[in-house]
């Protein structure tokens, strides 16, 4: 190393010392032809993509249903690419799933308490309360007769295309189907009344669902030990 060089270190140690920078030589100082070109490796190419993808997860923590005790929750990963459009198409679906649990439910829990509506479902004089609670009311040896089935999904049809949906298009959440003419008092409430009644319907139809697929399965248990001890018999 001669004189030259052996100055030229000195001078970079001194400054490295003093703005506590780290030194990168450059690649075109004369001074140093024998250092070989600096290059850093290429970044890889899936960084991008999984900051993008954070960003979209992160979009939707604050969304409401997003609370205690599991916060945002999407352990199938839904909402890994989604956008907002996507958000609330999933948000509609997991709210009418909830409100038709809800009914179900009750539903459930209300026939094997005993109460049925009074009448006959049919011509013959078969009565309401004649026929079996439950899965077996629908299919089985005692259930309904194939024409009040029919009747059961049609009706359940003309709900689904003509009354429960957004008909005008001035609902202020997904799932708001008052189209102007149900409100009980609904704009009557603050942001924050609004907020934690949405919030109560949503967590309310998370509970419907898992209970009434509970039920569902435990009627298929010979002696229906869960629904039994509830109900009483």
């Amino acid at each position: 190393m001669d004189l030259r060089t052996s100055s030229y270190v000195m001078i970079v140690r001194t400054s490295q010392i003093e703005d506590r920078r780290p030194y990168l030589p450059r690649i075109n100082n004369p001074t140093l032809p024998f250092l070989p070109p600096l290059s850093l490796p290429p970044l890889p190419s899936h960084l991008p993509k999984q900051a993008a993808q954070t960003t979209s997860l992160s979009a939707f923590e604050s969304e409401l249903g997003a609370q205690e005790p599991l916060g945002f929750y999407d352990p199938l990963g839904f909402l890994a690419d989604a956008d907002q459009e996507r958000f609330d198409r999933l948000r509609y679906v997991e709210l009418k799933h909830g409100r038709i649990a809800m009914l179900a439910f009750l539903g459930q829990i209300t026939t094997r308490a005993g109460i049925h509506l009074p009448g006959n479902i049919d011509l013959a004089g078969d009565s309401f309360d004649s026929y079996p609670d439950g899965l077996a009311a629908l299919f089985g040896e005692d259930a309904i007769p194939s024409a009040g089935l029919a009747q059961i999904v049609g009706f359940i049809g003309c709900l689904e295309l003509a009354v429960m949906k957004d008909v005008k298009g001035e609902g202020e959440f997904p799932g708001d189907f008052r189209n102007g003419a149900i409100d009980f008092g609904w704009d009557t409430f603050g942001p924050e009344t609004k907020l934690r009644k949405r919030a109560i319907e949503l967590n309310n139809g998370r509970a419907a669902m898992m209970g009434i697929l509970g039920l569902m399965m435990h009627e298929q248990i010979e002696g229906n030990p869960v629904i039994g001890v509830f109900i009483g018999y």
